[in-house]
């Protein structure tokens, strides 16, 4: 049995082959032993063991659950809270919601995630919350209180970000799916660095009830999977309208687990000029090139166009993000929300100095005052407002190109392998431009899958490197279905050396 077979272990449990119990009590052993990897904030080792034996119980009644026993990891912005169920019958989990900061190292939900509380209702054990560049603003894990979380195919590297210990936690085999959260890249850029798949859906598609903001309309919860089709499996469960959550659409929610098996008849891929840019990793071209040459062997029609508002994207990103991170974060001032400083003499704005200072890092502080700027009086106008044009620009971009016969736009997700830990840590810029390939499509709000496309070596160790497929609006089922083509021309890659089994 493998942990990171999620379909065929929620076919073992509910055959009753296995117990949810064993799976949970191997994945949880499997966490343990990567404790080095620090890829966890917290494990649920007593609830989860207490939540698999409900899902036992509950197969033996007769219930039908399309993700039971299923492991899954929850990255440590998607709040758990211990009101899942009534107390005392082994469902709820409780723990803290941390977002990887000081600010809100004690915090714990009274309420849960929409997103997660569906995954609990399908059957899946949550074993843990995973860790993260603070409040989603990095793309290394590496901006975290808990310190960086570590590459499992190279533990002196990091796992990518801000969910790189949802990836790290799939590509090391401790579980079958896991949770991440995708404002410019989150979810794709650290499943590219870690060879797992990672999926951002649809802006509206997913309820962002219980995620924590940073940038809200750029947010959207996702998952991690070590295929395409346990993560298309995922997405049908969690996805779809919500009450809590107004921005959901109400557009139904297909059956992508079955429908990513079927092939697109006469495959059109559009591939970008920006595709090929020259910042890129030589290594990263060269298997870019190679995923692009099988595909067209394998009998898809690749389209070269033009997306030239993607040479601004990067640009429009770092106003927008930080212009909605400095108002979502200003209630973290250690009076309404929050850690608050031991003492402050000077009045109450002294009080909130101290404790922001003291209990955001660094990274959130330069994004908070960035957004704070271009917000001001004066230069709103200049940068903000003008941000939001490029923005629709990008999405007139994308439209021309999907409206005009592509199913899907092929592009790199990041433009180099896994890096080392502490290599960027000093150079701000050179950690936005790990974004270069998948802020656009957030900034559009169009849905995405990233998938291991090859490895790169680099002395004797192999890193893996990943591609998306980028599609038009409330389309996933084009995305999906092209990415599980992909992954039936590639072959099934190597694993993370180490990658626990049982």
């Amino acid at each position: 049995m493998k942990l990171t077979d999620a379909r065929a272990i929620a076919a073992g449990v509910a055959s009753r082959r296995h117990s949810a119990r064993e799976v949970t009590g191997a994945s949880i052993k499997a966490a343990q032993a990567a404790a080095s990897l620090n890829l966890f904030t917290e494990l649920f080792e007593s609830a989860a063991l207490a939540a698999a034996d409900d899902i036992d119980a509950r197969i033996a009644r007769g219930e039908v659950l399309p993700l039971a026993g299923v492991p899954v990891a929850v990255k440590d912005n998607l709040c758990t809270g211990p009101d899942l169920h009534e107390p005392g019958d082994g469902r709820g989990y409780g723990g803290r919601t941390t977002c990887a900061s000081r600010m809100l190292e004690t915090y714990r939900s009274p309420y849960t995630a929409t997103t997660v509380q569906r995954l609990i209702d399908a059957g899946a054990v949550i074993i843990g919350k995973t860790n993260m560049d603070e409040f989603g603003m990095g793309s290394s894990t590496e901006r975290s209180i808990f310190g960086p979380s570590r590459n499992p195919w190279d533990s002196a590297r990091v796992c990518g970000g801000s969910s790189g210990g949802s990836a790290g936690a799939v590509a090391a085999g401790i579980c079958a799916l896991a949770m991440g959260s995708d404002t410019g890249g989150s979810i794709r850029q650290p499943a590219s660095h870690c060879g797992a798949v990672g999926v951002k859906p649809t802006y509206g598609r997913a309820s962002r009830y219980g995620l924590v903001a940073y940038a809200s309309s750029l947010d959207q919860v996702g998952v991690l999977g070590a295929s395409v089709s346990d993560a298309a499996t995922a997405l049908e469960v969690f996805c779809g309208a919500d009450d809590h959550d107004l921005t959901v659409s109400s557009t139904q929610v297909p059956a992508w687990g079955i429908e990513c098996e079927q092939a697109i008849d006469g495959l059109r891929l559009a591939v970008p000029r920006q595709a090929r840019s020259p910042g890129n990793d030589a290594r990263v071209t060269a298997i870019f090139e190679e995923t692009v040459r099988a595909l067209a062997k394998a009998g898809a029609v690749i389209v070269d166009v033009d997306l030239p508002s993607l040479d601004d994207a990067v640009a429009a990103y770092y106003i927008i993000a930080p212009a909605e991170a400095s108002s979502n974060l200003a209630r973290y001032d250690g009076i309404r929300y929050g850690r608050r400083a031991v003492s402050a003499d000077g009045g109450i704005d002294s009080l909130y100095e101290r404790s922001r200072s003291e209990a955001l890092g660094e990274e959130v502080q330069r994004r908070i005052m960035l957004g704070t700027y271009v917000l001001s009086a004066g230069y709103y106008d200049a940068y903000y407002a003008t941000a939001l044009k490029v923005r629709r620009r990008i999405l007139a971009d994308f439209n021309r190109v999907l409206g005009g016969g592509c199913h899907a736009v092929l592009m790199p997700c990041a433009p180099g392998p896994a890096f080392g830990i502490g290599a960027k840590t000093d150079d701000a810029l050179a950690m936005y431009l790990e974004d270069a390939y998948t802020v656009a499509v957030n900034l559009a709000g169009l849905p995405a899958a990233c998938v291991p496309a090859g490895l790169a070596r680099e002395g004797g160790i192999m890193l893996p490197v990943g591609v998306q497929f980028i599609g038009a609006a409330f389309d996933e089922t084009s995305v999906l279905r092209a990415a599980r083509q992909w992954e039936l021309v590639r072959g099934e890659l190597p694993v993370a050396a180490g990658a626990a089994s049982t």
